[in-house]
């Protein structure tokens, strides 16, 4: 009898990557959802789904129940209040926590967390998965669990960094950071393959661990540039942008979002993220003692990521 994962979060971009290859690893799967997922990450796949979401208990409940393993990706990325961020990202993990120290109590419980959650005064955001993992730790010993925390994690199906190869495609590219600004990538493929390692090689015991694509010391936003434009087939004009700037470009973002009545991605939280100069993963032996590495790095990536957004008229 194959083992049975829940996952949540399996329709959006790590999750999607994520249930696939479970399953091509041969565990059985069954995700939450609002609905029956549709789409072509999904052809061939056979898949339970607890139909509901996380802030439903009965659903929680039924997702877990008899797991071997649970693999928690839901999560908001950006929202429009600081208790949005609370209570989807930490209350949320807390509830799916709980429901499996009640329903499946020897399941390893792997969950996705950001490298963000080290800097939890940056942001809401940052602080929400730093107060998930806090979730996690508070079971104590009744919770067998793992945290990852990726870098900027990106390849096909993602949205998040299609607005960097679209400004690099019109030419031009703002650069937010300061120069001496580093941080690292992962490709979405290889932190599949990961969860998968650590679900059948690791023994869960509350490890918190970073992961990114073994480069030392990450990328400089010029060379992602550079990279990126490699992959594009054209060379853009790079333009700083002073830190004024863009907390009044911040600034108008949300007002114009409010009025819009949607969700604004330019926060004061976001600009903070985005400006901060280390976003490097600290090196995390554990991974390679698995027999996990990345096999992709970001040239090969980013024209791998390219090549999709232009196949599906992203691009």
């Amino acid at each position: 009898m194959p083992r049975l994962v829940a996952v949540t979060g399996g329709t959006g971009f790590i999750g999607g990557h994520v249930v696939a290859a479970l399953a091509a690893a041969g565990w059985r799967v069954r995700i939450l959802s609002r609905r029956i997922p549709a789409g072509p990450l999904f052809a061939g796949l056979t898949l339970d789904v607890a139909i509901g979401d996380l802030g439903d208990p009965a659903s929680l409940e039924e997702l877990v129940i008899g797991a071997d393993a649970v693999v928690h990706c839901a999560g908001l990325v950006k929202a429009r209040r600081r208790a949005d961020f609370r209570r989807v990202n930490a209350e949320g993990t807390a509830a799916l926590a709980a429901a499996t120290v009640r329903q499946a109590p020897s399941a390893h419980f792997l969950h996705m967390s950001s490298l963000a959650a080290r800097e939890p005064g940056i942001s809401p955001y940052a602080a929400s998965k730093s107060a998930a993992e806090e979730a996690l730790t508070a079971q104590g010993g009744r919770l067998r669990w793992t945290a990852l925390r990726p870098p900027v994690v990106y390849g096909p199906g993602d949205r998040e960094t299609l607005l960097f190869f679209r400004c690099i495609g019109n030419g031009w590219v703002l650069l937010p950071a300061p120069k001496r600004a580093r941080l690292s990538f992962l490709h979405v493929a290889d932190l599949a393959a990961a969860v998968v390692t650590v679900l059948e090689r690791l023994n869960p015991g509350g490890a918190i661990i970073e992961i990114d694509d073994g480069r030392r010391g990450g990328y400089g936003w010029s060379e992602l540039v550079a990279l990126g434009a490699q992959s594009v087939g054209r060379s853009p004009i790079s333009v700083p942008v002073a830190m004024p700037v863009q907390v009044l470009a911040s600034g108008l973002a949300v007002a114009l979002a409010r009025l819009a009545g949607r969700t604004p991605t330019l926060t004061p939280g976001k600009l903070r993220e985005v400006r901060h100069p280390d976003w490097v993963c600290r090196e995390d032996r554990l991974l390679a003692e698995l027999g996990w590495w990345a096999r992709i790095g970001v040239a090969e990536g980013f024209r791998e990521t390219v090549a999709w957004y232009r196949a599906a008229g992203w691009l």
